[in-house]
């Protein structure tokens, strides 16, 4: 469960890092005050994929941005109320709506599953997953890598009892990585490519046949209602961003190095993984998720059983259809 400690230092942590325009004081201009869409973002990945598609600027709303180290603490400030709208993957919402917060998953993006690794040192002697058992396996718990690392061992016929896991978030998962402190990391791009250019990381299974590709756009409720109008035109530009991503991952690429500071050859190699295709949420989707919800409810991971459709809110599908 999300403890009241850990919602205010989502809400403490956060930190602006910019707007696309500002805003008007009402008392001066006889107009109203714009609205204001607070966004959470990991690793830049949207505020640098639309501004290097230009589609940043010229709205007449404000986007303030706050980056999360990943997708469980921008769902906790979510639901704590301190961010409008936020990119996570596929697994976040399944524990946060486990933890029954105020979520809506708004907008779903297919990404190419290879993004998802699972990685270990080039000297390792672990060459096949059954070589897990036994050994300390770095993942940021309730992220789309701890369910790929279940889908990996529940085909292996182990599970999270069988291996030694050790809950860190990226930055702290890297350390660990890169000192020799863990056997295994189970990472997503930008970091698996960041493992593999500067840390030697040789790859023991990508998602391919573990995991299902989805990211998604989850929104507070009270912004869903209040704000519908921002919301649908971030999520629109957004849309628009991503099919231009495809054919432009270098200008893409130079932009997210810029903003994140990741060295260029690391921004070159993700984009390949991390261009990712609007899509609706439909049936299939909802399904999907639940199914994650299930496996991770029959391994003890989250509390009780959930209905993944009540964290669902579809009136943004024709945002899609209109791409």
């Amino acid at each position: 469960m999300i403890s009241t400690a850990r919602r205010l230092l989502a809400v403490l942590l956060l930190t602006a890092a910019g707007t696309a325009c500002g805003s008007e004081d009402p008392a001066t201009t006889g107009k109203p005050a714009k609205v204001t869409l607070r966004v959470g973002d990991q690793k830049a990945g949207s505020q640098a994929l639309l501004k290097a598609a230009g589609l940043l600027e010229g709205t007449d709303y404000t986007i303030t941005w706050s980056q999360f180290t990943s997708g469980p603490p921008l769902l906790e400030a979510v639901n704590a109320g301190a961010v409008d709208v936020g990119g996570v993957g596929n697994t976040p919402p399944v524990f946060a709506a486990a933890a029954g917060s105020k979520i809506k998953v708004v907008a779903a993006y297919r990404q190419n599953v290879a993004a998802a690794a699972i990685v270990v040192p080039d000297a390792s002697p672990i060459t096949a997953p059954a070589q897990l058992k036994g050994k300390k396996v770095a993942v940021a718990k309730g992220s789309s890598a701890h369910y790929h690392l279940l889908s990996v061992l529940k085909k292996e016929g182990l599970t999270f009892a069988d291996i030694l896991p050790q809950y860190l978030q990226p930055a702290d998962a890297l350390a660990a990585f890169s000192g020799g402190t863990v056997d295994a990391w189970a990472i997503w791009d930008p970091f698996t490519s960041q493992a593999s250019i500067q840390h030697k990381a040789r790859l023991l299974v990508d998602g391919e046949g573990y995991v299902n590709g989805l990211n998604f756009q989850v929104a507070a409720p009270s912004a869903v209602d209040g704000k519908e109008a921002a919301l649908r035109d971030f999520l629109t530009r957004l849309a628009k961003a991503r099919a231009w991503s495809v054919n432009h991952k270098a200008e893409w690429a130079k932009v997210w190095a810029a903003e994140t500071g990741l060295p260029q050859e690391v921004a070159d190699a993700a984009v390949d993984n991390a261009v990712a295709t609007p899509i609706v949420i439909d049936d299939a989707v909802v399904t999907s998720e639940q199914q994650m919800a299930d496996a991770f409810s029959a391994e003890g991971l989250i509390p009780g059983s959930l209905k993944f459709a009540d964290f669902v809110d579809q009136r943004f599908n024709d945002v899609v259809s209109a791409q």
